[in-house]
C-alpha cells in the first residue's frame, strides 16, 4: 500500500474533526516556491509597462481635470448653462407716429404669436386638423412647416387674441405662445404713403417707418431665467435689463387735411377715368407738409397682392416735364433783372415760331400780350421770348435755386432728383423749350416746393415732414433769397389772373378766399418721343393770394374722360382742398362772399402745351 492509500484509509476511519486537522496539515505542507508556474521568470519590461500605463492614465486624468477646472472652465460653464439657462428678450414697444395735433397715425399693440417644438408635439390626426384650421392652413402646410425644424418653428405670428386662445385650448404639448407687438394704422390707406409700414419683425420698410427707424425702434431688454425640460421658467437668475421704448415721431401732417386730400384725389381719378393722381399741401410760412396723398393706395395692415402701382409714392418718385408751371419763374427773373415790366408788350403773333427745325406754338394765336397776360393765357411763345433774353447759365442758376435738379432735403426714402442738364450743353432750341417747361423734369413735390419762392416773398424755404418748432399762425422760417419781395408780390398778382375770367383755370376759384396759381398740361413721354393721346394734368397754386398761407399742388395722370387740361381736371381739386384746409387751419376769409364773383362757370382759356 502506498503512502497515499494509507493516508486515505486512516482518515476515513476517524471523525470529522480529525479529517479537518489532517486536511489543513496537508495544505500547509505544500511548497509554493516549487510550483512550475511561479518558478517561471517574469520579463522586466512587463512590470515597467504596467507602472507606466498606470502613471500615464493618472497624468491624463489630472490633465483633463486641470483643463476642465481651470483652462476651459468658461466654456464648460457656458455649455452647462445652455442646458438649463435661457436669455429671454423683452421686446421694446416701437414708438408712435403722431400727426401735428397728437392724433395717432401708427402705434404698436401687443399681439400673441404661436410657435411649436415639433419633437415634443404630441397630437392625434384630429387635433392636428383642428390646429391647421385655426391657423388658416391646410394639413399639408402645417406638416411642411413642422418638418422645417425639429426644435423650433413659428406656427403663426401676430394672430388675434381669439385665435391664440382657441389654439391653446387644444392643450397640445409642444405648442407655445409668446407676446410680440403688432403695428396698427388708424388712418389706413389715406396716410399710408407718408407713414409707410413695418415687416413682421417690426422693422420699418417704407415711409416714415423706414426714415426714422433708429428713433422708432427703441432697445430690447433681457431676462435671464432657468427653464426645466418642458420649457417652463423655474426661476430668474441675475439682473434683468428693462426695454427702452422707441421715441414718438411728431409729423407735420394734419390728419383731417390728409384724409380730405386723399378722398378728393381718389374721386378725381375716378371722375376723369385716370390712371393715378397725387396731391400735396404745404404750409407757406413754416414749410411743413400738411398733406401728401396718392391714389391708388393700399391698406398698410393688409398687404396681400400689393402691386408696385399701389406702393409707389408718386408725388416724390415720379418725374415729368413741369410744363407751364415754370413760366412764372421766367417772368419773375425777367422782372427782377429789369428786362421787362408787367405791362411790357410781348409779340406772340402769329402763334407759331420755327426754330432749329422745330415749331413752337401756342394753343391758338394771341397776338400782342402784356407780360401779365403771358402768364394768364399761358403763352409758350411769350415765355420763350423772355427766356431767350437770358444767358443759359442765368436760367440754369434760376432753376437750380428753385430746387429743380436738386434732391429734396426731406429725409424721406424715394425722393428723386429730377433732371436739369448742365447749361453748357444747351442748344438754343433747348433753352427755348425749357422756358415753358420742356427739356427738364421734376416731381410734383419739387414743383410745390419751388412755389414757396412766390408764397414766401421771394425766398426758397426748407420743407419738412416732421413738426417744426416754428409751427403756428405767426411762424415763419428763413429761406434762400431768389427774387425780391416786390417781384414775388407781382407774380402772385399775375397768378391770380390765371384763376379769373380769361385765365386757364377759373375752376380753381374758392369762395371766401383769394387764390392764384398755374395750370399745366403735357403729353406723356413714351420711349424717345411723346404719346399723342396720353396727358398729365396738374395745377399748383397759393392761397390766400393776398397773404399766402398754403401751397397746393395737384396732378392727375392720364385723364381719359374727355377732359385733360390742368384747368379742367386738377384745378377743381385745388379749389376744394384750399377751402377745406384753410377752414381747418382757422384762416379768416379775405374776400366778401356776398360780393365775390365766382368764375368757375366761365369757360377756361385753352392752355398751350
Amino acid at each position: 500500500m502506498s503512502w497515499r492509500d494509507r493516508t486515505t484509509s486512516g482518515t476515513a476511519g476517524k471523525g470529522g474533526r480529525a479529517q479537518n486537522r489532517s486536511g489543513a496539515a496537508s495544505v500547509r505542507s505544500v511548497t509554493y516556491s516549487t510550483s512550475p508556474l511561479l518558478a517561471s521568470k517574469t520579463p522586466p519590461w512587463r512590470s515597467k509597462f504596467l507602472v507606466a500605463a498606470v502613471g500615464l492614465s493618472f497624468c491624463g486624468l489630472l490633465g483633463r481635470a486641470l483643463y476642465v477646472q481651470v483652462i476651459g472652465t468658461d466654456f464648460f460653464q457656458r455649455q452647462g448653462e445652455i442646458r438649463y439657462a435661457r436669455t429671454l428678450e423683452l421686446p421694446a414697444s416701437r414708438g408712435r407716429i403722431l400727426d401735428r395735433n397728437g392724433l395717432i397715425l401708427a402705434s404698436s399693440v401687443p399681439a400673441p404669436s404661436l410657435w411649436a417644438d415639433p419633437k415634443d408635439l404630441d397630437s392625434d390626426p384630429a387635433q392636428r386638423k383642428q390646429l391647421a384650421k385655426l391657423l388658416g392652413m391646410t394639413g399639408k402646410e402645417l406638416a411642411d412647416r413642422l418638418d422645417d425644424n425639429p426644435n423650433f418653428v413659428w406656427l403663426r405670428r401676430q394672430v388675434d387674441d381669439g385665435v391664440a386662445k382657441a389654439v391653446l385650448a387644444l392643450n397640445l404639448q409642444g405648442v407655445h405662445q409668446v407676446r410680440e407687438y403688432k403695428r396698427k394704422y388708424p388712418e389706413g390707406e389715406a396716410a399710408t404713403h407718408v407713414v409707410g409700414f413695418t415687416n413682421v419683425e417690426d422693422h420699418g420698410q417704407e415711409g416714415i417707418e423706414l426714415a426714422h427707424e433708429k428713433d422708432l425702434l427703441g432697445r430690447a431688454g433681457t431676462r435671464r431665467v432657468i427653464k426645466d425640460r418642458l420649457g417652463r421658467v423655474v426661476e430668474d437668475i441675475g439682473d434683468s435689463v428693462a426695454p427702452v421704448d422707441g421715441k414718438d415721431i411728431d409729423l407735420s401732417i394734419d390728419s383731417k387735411v390728409q384724409f380730405f386730400a386723399y378722398q378728393r384725389i381718389r374721386d378725381a381719378v375716378a371722375e376723369n377715368k385716370a390712371k393715378a393722381g397725387s396731391v400735396i399741401v404745404l404750409d407757406a410760412r413754416s414749410g411743413e407738409v400738411l398733406a401728401l396723398a396718392n391714389f391708388p393706395s393700399y391698406t398698410p395692415g393688409d398687404r396681400k397682392n400689393l402691386t408696385g402701382a399701389q406702393l409707389r409714392n408718386r408725388a416724390l418718385t415720379d418725374t415729368f416735364e413741369p410744363g407751364s408751371t415754370v413760366k412764372p419763374f421766367i417772368v419773375a427773373w425777367a422782372l427782377e433783372t429789369g428786362r421787362v415790366r408787367p405791362e411790357t408788350i410781348i409779340h406772340t403773333a402769329p402763334g407759331r415760331v420755327s426754330m432749329g427745325g422745330f415749331v413752337i406754338s401756342d394753343s391758338h394765336p394771341h397776338g400782342d400780350l402784356t407780360v401779365s397776360e403771358v402768364i394768364q393765357k399761358s403763352s409758350n411763345i411769350g415765355a420763350m421770348r423772355m427766356g431767350l433774353m437770358f444767358q443759359p447759365r442765368e436760367m440754369w442758376e434760376l432753376y437750380t435755386q428753385a430746387g429743380f435738379g436738386q434732391k429734396p432735403q426731406l429725409g424721406f426714402p424715394g425722393a428723386v432728383t429730377g433732371r436739369l442738364r448742365p447749361y453748357k450743353t444747351w442748344r438754343p432750341i433747348e433753352q427755348a423749350t425749357m422756358s415753358y417747361g420742356y427739356g427738364l423734369s421734376a416731381s410734383l413735390f419739387q414743383i410745390a416746393h419751388a412755389y414757396t419762392v412766390f408764397a414766401h416773398d421771394g425766398e426758397m424755404i426748407p420743407v419738412t415732414l416732421t413738426r417744426s418748432p416754428a409751427s403756428g399762425d405767426d411762424a415763419r422760417v428763413a429761406g434762400l433769397r431768389v427774387i425780391s419781395p416786390d417781384t414775388a408780390k407781382t407774380i402772385r398778382q399775375m397768378l391770380s389772373l390765371v384763376t379769373g375770367p380769361g385765365g386757364t383755370a377759373p375752376k380753381a376759384q374758392t369762395i371766401g378766399y383769394s387764390v392764384g396759381g398755374k395750370s399745366g398740361t403735357a403729353y406723356k413721354q413714351e420711349g424717345k418721343g411723346y404719346a399723342t393721346k396720353k396727358y398729365r394734368a396738374w395745377f399748383v397754386g397759393i392761397a390766400p393770394i393776398s397773404n399766402p398761407r398754403i401751397i397746393v399742388a395737384v396732378m392727375v395722370d392720364e385723364p381719359s374722360a374727355g377732359k385733360w387740361y390742368g384747368g379742367d381736371v386738377a384745378a377743381p381739386v385745388f379749389s376744394d382742398l384750399v377751402q377745406q384746409t384753410l377752414r381747418t387751419l382757422n384762416v379768416q376769409p379775405d374776400l366778401d362772399v356776398k360780393t365775390q364773383i365766382v368764375a368757375k362757370d366761365v369757360p377756361a382759356e385753352e392752355e398751350s402745351f
